[in-house]
This record gives C-alpha cells, sequence and structure tokens, in this order.
C-alpha cells in the first residue's frame, strides 16, 4: 500500500556518503523532531534526475531552509559511493544524499516502480514529500516521465 497524506514515515535504515565511507542512518534520525523535504528519483545520473530535478533543489536549498525546512533529502535506489559521488558532480552539499541500496525504503512507502525495461531494476517513483516530525504532510507523485508535482519549486509552494 502506498504512504498517504498523514502517515508516519516507516522505520528504516539507509545510508549516506561519510568522511570514513558508508553511514548508517536511521529514518527516525532524519525525520524525529523535523520538517523535512524529501525527493526521490528513479536513478542517480540519469537524464532528467540530473539536469532537472536535483538541479532544481540544488539551486533552491536556500530558499527552501528559509522556509523553516532543517533537511532536504534527495533518495535514490542507488549506493552510497554512487549517490556520494552524484551530489558532489551537483554541487548538492546542502542536500542529504541517501542511499536506498536495497529499495527497503522504497518498498515500505509503496512507491516502487519497474525499471527492468531500461535495464534499472527496481526503482524508485519519482516523488516529493514535506514530512513533519515523521508524519507526512504533503506527497507528490509523478503520473509519468518528467519533473512537475514534484519539482523545488511545486514543493516550495507548498511550505
Amino acid at each position: 500500500m502506498t504512504i498517504k497524506t498523514g502517515d508516519k514515515i516507516p522505520a528504516c535504515t539507509l545510508n549516506t556518503m561519510g568522511d570514513k565511507g558508508p553511514t548508517e542512518i536511521t529514518t527516525a534520525d532524519i525525520f524525529t523532531g523535523k520538517k523535512v523535504v524529501m525527493f526521490a528519483v528513479p536513478g542517480a545520473f540519469t537524464p532528467g534526475c540530473s539536469i532537472t530535478h536535483l538541479p532544481g533543489y540544488v539551486v533552491n536549498a536556500d530558499k527552501i531552509k528559509a522556509k523553516g525546512v532543517d533537511t532536504i533529502v534527495c533518495v535514490s535506489v542507488n549506493d552510497a559511493f554512487v549517490m556520494g559521488a552524484w551530489g558532489e558532480a551537483q554541487n548538492a552539499e546542502a542536500l542529504l544524499m541517501l542511499a536506498d541500496g536495497n529499495g527497503d525504503l522504497t518498498a515500505a512507502l509503496g512507491l516502487e516502480m519497474d525499471g527492468s525495461g531500461f535495464g534499472l531494476g527496481t526503482r524508485s517513483q519519482r516523488f516529493a514529500m514535506i514530512v513533519e516530525d515523521g508524519k507526512v504532510t504533503h506527497l507528490n507523485v509523478e503520473d509519468g516521465p518528467g519533473v512537475d508535482v514534484s519539482s523545488a519549486e511545486t514543493m516550495m509552494a507548498l511550505l
């Protein structure tokens, strides 16, 4: 079942790239007591994700945080090494680049997509959400290709 507005973020452990390599981080660490904008992409370094989706959040990070957001999270079903390299290549130091390597969070949210036709396997749908103290207050899932309802601009208008 897909997560919906009003639901709590499920308990999961993900990874981020730290100074000493991949570092575990839990959803409780990320969301408890914080206002978070989280967006997900089907894959790091893919065209729509690298040209439009992630750059929108990078460019608008200060404006988003000025609206009371503690953390901006980018999540993808990739490993921490890939997410770290992608964040570095995109100058995304203001964002938390999260690796959902096994797709555990994506599955728990019910937001998987079958990317096997593109050689990607099971990935995340493109979406964005606003989460306050672990509870989803807004959820926007893209109906198809492209970046519209999950864009940084759309999410800023909801803050």
